[in-house]
């Protein structure tokens, strides 16, 4: 049996420093973060033998500055594995292949109105295409849509554009991501065709979000949202805007450092720290009940008025 590996703070300190002053998507803030670790180092903040309180601690300073939830030290109970990535990827195809393909429920509600729930993640475009284009042409028949993103966890951008383009009349710059290793932006578009049906640009359109939506699923709704397409409805969302990267600094602490940050073409920011800001706060659990009832409401007010004929004397 192989002897644990000896936690020693400060090699995992110096090396969170190294990776943040290299890597972080925003320099002038990595400069603060590395002075904080730092001096709460020369403090003795972490002289600290388990390796699960260490990631605490430092995870609290490291979010200290700017509340970024992607930056972090993260601990795993089981040894970091060489194949994680492999391991990771596994998971994901089991928890796709679970939820029909990450849209679990399909539902024709009173009124007309569709409830499509896209969980627990926006699975890679490559897997998810097939069952959300066809989710999707189902939907697209109904007087209004509300999509459920309560239980999503992120994902794929690219299925963020793909799920756009159903929702949405025409080609549409959606956003751009700003990546700081190579100083260049990158921007991210819906189609111009899709497989199957669209929804469309024009009926009425309900996200419903949770404490829990997080990353390209609060891309999804913070999209919609900046161009005046969707209404969200519910919880303040996690707020995690910025892609990352992770490196392994013991066999049991993985150091996550944003390395690029989105830039909505609408409002020229994003949700980071912040969360998407729903446009009907309620609780989650009531945001369902909430949406349809709007979406009703909507439909009636948008009938064409029955003109009466006058009666003969």
């Amino acid at each position: 049996m192989t002897p644990p590996t000896k936690l020693a703070p400060t090699s995992v300190i110096d090396e969170t420093a190294r990776l943040l002053t290299e890597h972080y998507v925003f320099p002038e803030i990595a400069e603060q973060v590395v002075g904080l670790l730092q001096r709460r180092l020369s403090e003795g903040a972490y002289e600290v033998d388990d390796a699960e309180e260490l990631a605490r601690l430092v995870t609290t300073d490291l979010q200290s500055v700017n509340d970024d939830r992607h930056l972090r030290l993260k601990h795993h109970s089981d040894p970091v594995s060489p194949k994680r990535g492999e391991a990771t990827r596994d998971a994901m195809r089991r928890d796709f292949d679970t939820s029909l393909g990450g849209a679990p429920r399909v539902q024709l509600l009173d009124g007309g109105v569709a409830l499509v729930e896209l969980a627990p993640m926006l699975f890679p475009l490559e897997w998810a295409a097939e069952p959300l284009s066809a989710t999707f042409t189902l939907a697209s028949r109904a007087r209004a849509l509300i999509v459920d993103l309560r239980a999503n966890r992120g994902g794929d951008p690219d299925t963020v554009a793909f799920v756009c383009s159903y929702l949405l009349d025409e080609r549409t710059h959606l956003n751009t991501m700003y990546w700081r290793g190579s100083e260049r932006t990158e921007q991210s578009w819906s189609l111009p065709h899709v497989p199957g049906a669209r929804f469309g640009g024009s009926k009425p359109l309900y996200v419903l979000s949770s404490s829990s939506t997080f990353s390209a699923a609060e891309e999804l709704a913070y999209d919609l949202q900046q161009l005046g397409r969707a209404t969200v409805v519910g919880e303040p969302t996690r707020g995690g805007a910025h892609p990352c990267n992770g490196w392994t600094l013991h066999p049991h602490l993985e150091a996550t450092v944003p390395v690029g940050r989105a830039i909505n073409p609408v409002s020229s920011t994003n949700w980071e720290g912040t969360g998407v800001q729903p446009d009907v706060p309620c609780a989650a659990a009531d945001s369902l009940d909430r949406a349809h009832a709007l979406a009703l409401a909507r439909l009636a007010s948008e009938q064409p008025s029955i003109a009466t004929a006058p009666t003969g004397s």
